[in-house]
């Protein structure tokens, strides 16, 4: 529904839709005609749009969609899910596997890179598609293990006693069943070296509605520490449905961080960065971590120099408390953790 705020401006009224987090996630726009209609945008972006689409489709949910203002071509929430024709140009040190995890992957499904944890790609598919992902380019094709396959990760895992958290990424693993996921957060429970269970998801921000009874039961009552790990990168992403999931999620014992990354043109400012610091602290989300841009082929328009990026941390030092200042890093491949810059 689209509304007239108190100055003339137009507007999407914020809400979530009715149907169910599964419907929704069917329901997505898969095309950049159908998301410019949606903003009543020019379809003079359509030819550069289509061209992006072409190597990394559009998905976009309408319970997100809802949050950006029509007509702004410059909205930064649109920024992030927009395909632009700078995603075809090939820039120099702007590569498909910018972090090498295809030197990490002794199982499919399963990235071992850094000591005591491991990574398992749960999911092969996301609500969104943001423009800037640095797994763009991952073949899931290759990582979608059949149950025997997971029962011989699970091996890994139960015959590596250094390995105690688990870490659930993708796509992203909350696409996934909630009866599946409880299936998997069982067994990593019933490994007795096994401390932590940490998902990386932007579910909860771009579909609230997913964080429904039966994920807050099976999530609520692991013996496993559990971390949420969303990925919020501009304020405005934070509505009061993104809030009360978030509220929903704390109630059952999750503990909640975010990371974001820089982009230009997004949150590439001082004002912005303070201000998402300050509102993910309101709803109970810890700042963490902020990287600078994994350099994947088709996002090169987004990067921010690493002095421009050490500069803008500085200044937020001086604008909101210590523990509001997310840790600005970079992930290099072979490191044995993400570097401080």
């Amino acid at each position: 529904m689209i509304t007239r705020t108190s100055d003339g401006v137009q507007a999407i009224a914020a809400h979530t839709p009715n149907a169910d987090w599964q419907t929704q996630l069917r329901e997505v726009i898969r095309d950049p005609a159908t998301l410019l209609d949606a903003l009543s945008l020019p379809h003079d972006l359509l030819a550069g749009a289509r061209g992006g689409h072409a190597q990394f489709s559009v998905r976009v949910p309408r319970a997100y969609l809802n949050r950006m203002t029509p007509g702004d071509r410059d909205d930064p929430l649109l920024r992030q899910v927009l395909p632009l024709t700078q995603e075809t140009d090939s820039v120099t040190g702007f590569v498909t596997d910018p972090l090498a995890e295809a030197d990490h992957t002794p199982r499919a499904g399963l990235i071992h890179k850094y000591a005591g944890r491991v990574l398992l790609i749960a999911s092969a598919g996301c609500a969104i598609n943001c423009r800037y992902c640095f797994r763009r380019h991952f073949p899931y094709e290759d990582h979608t293990p059949s149950m025997t396959e997971w029962q011989e990760t699970l091996d890994y895992l139960r015959n590596d006693t250094s390995i105690t958290e688990a870490i659930l990424s993708g796509g992203d693993p909350l696409v996934s069943s909630d009866r599946r996921l409880a299936w998997l957060c069982e067994a990593l429970a019933e490994i007795p070296h096994l401390r932590r269970l940490r998902i990386h998801t932007r579910l909860p921000v771009v579909i609230p509605d997913r964080i429904n009874e039966a994920l807050l039961e099976w999530l609520g009552n692991t013996r496993l520490q559990r971390v949420m790990v969303l990925h919020i990168n501009h304020p405005r992403e934070i509505d009061e449905h993104v809030s009360a999931a978030c509220q929903r999620l704390r109630q059952v014992g999750v503990t909640l961080l975010n990371q974001s990354v820089l982009l230009r043109h997004v949150n590439d400012s001082v004002d912005t960065l303070a201000e998402l610091s300050e509102r993910l602290f309101e709803v109970g989300i810890q700042p963490y971590y902020l990287h600078v841009l994994d350099a994947v082929a088709g996002a090169a328009h987004f990067d921010v120099p690493d002095d421009e990026a050490r500069s803008l941390v500085a200044r937020l030092r001086t604008r909101v408390s210590g523990f509001l200042v997310p840790r600005l890093v970079r992930e290099i491949p072979e490191e044995a953790s993400k570097t401080p810059l």
